[in-house]
């Protein structure tokens, strides 16, 4: 367990523990509800995940699908956004959700975190937020050497369409999973370069992959130089300072990376529980996400 999570944790307030145990509460008491569900299989399980956000409590996020042309990406993606529902969607905060490899916006949602969302706004366990998660292909969430460009569609793009679903135009945090951790860090530190960095950052099994001849299989960066200048685990020092949360499972085949980077950047939660690459276990963790991400709306 890394020292940014020993130190978080040691001044982690009542409010949050209760928060916390709450949201454990409520997601134990939805398992009945999604019990066929977690039990994804470990090689398909991002794609297996996309059975997307599930009810807890009989409490359903209101989720919404539409089809927007990026000019970053150069095609149409699918923008899904998961909102609590009851409550004013004027401005309400949101988070951007990144799938992982071979993933869209429809399996982004995963660990049952859509529904987890909907019933702790509803118990006034975080403050209400919602996610709005978008096709990215499978580059690693940056500039591909065939002009993919799907950073430039979350830095540049994704506010006007926040904006124009009444949404707040500026996301407070980024979430996602595996490749879609790897593509959060790089979100958060792209926002701080731009001046404006994000209340929190949330990775869940990040793809840190700590060699080349690995990541070079994955076709998602034109050369080593190119992979290590972006790469977050070779550039701790270049991510910025927003708050920072990464979960991943003592199983999972990112442990090394996810380990290095654990005990070199500065995190308010670093986690390592039983687990490995897949839905069952991101629904273990799912509720402390929820809260991490709730104490850091503003």
């Amino acid at each position: 367990m890394g020292q940014g999570y020993r130190a978080a944790a040691r001044s982690l307030s009542r409010r949050s523990l209760l928060a916390t145990t709450g949201l454990l509460g409520l997601a134990a008491a939805g398992a009945a509800v999604s019990a066929g569900v977690n039990a994804a299989p470990d090689g398909n399980s991002l794609r297996a995940a996309g059975g997307g956000p599930r009810s807890v409590l009989g409490i359903e996020p209101i989720v919404r699908t539409e089809r927007v042309f990026s000019p970053a990406r150069k095609r149409e993606v699918d923008v899904v956004t998961i909102l609590p529902p009851g409550v004013p969607t004027q401005g309400l905060p949101m988070s951007l959700l990144l799938h992982g490899l071979h993933g869209t916006a429809h399996t982004a949602a995963i660990g049952g975190i859509g529904g987890l969302l909907a019933a702790a706004a509803a118990a006034r366990l975080v403050p209400a937020f919602g996610f709005m998660a978008i096709d990215g292909g499978d580059n690693y969430w940056h500039k591909h050497f065939s002009g993919d460009d799907p950073m430039t569609m979350l830095l540049d793009e994704a506010p006007a369409w926040l904006a124009a679903r009444g949404l707040n135009a500026e996301p407070f945090a980024c979430t996602g999973t595996s490749m879609g951790g790897f593509g959060a860090l790089v979100y958060g530190r792209r926002r701080a370069e731009r001046g404006r960095p994000v209340n929190a950052i949330a990775a869940l099994s990040p793809g840190l992959i700590t060699s080349w001849s690995e990541m070079r299989k994955r076709n998602a960066f034109a050369d080593a130089d190119e992979w290590a200048a972006l790469d977050p685990l070779q550039n701790i020092a270049k991510l910025g300072p927003s708050p920072t949360g990464v979960w991943v499972g003592d199983r999972d085949r990112f442990i090394d990376g996810c380990r290095e980077f654990m005990g070199r950047a500065r995190l308010e939660v670093s986690r390592v529980t039983p687990g490995a690459h897949n839905d069952e276990y991101w629904s273990t963790v799912t509720p402390d996400v929820v809260r991490f991400l709730g104490s850091h709306v503003r």
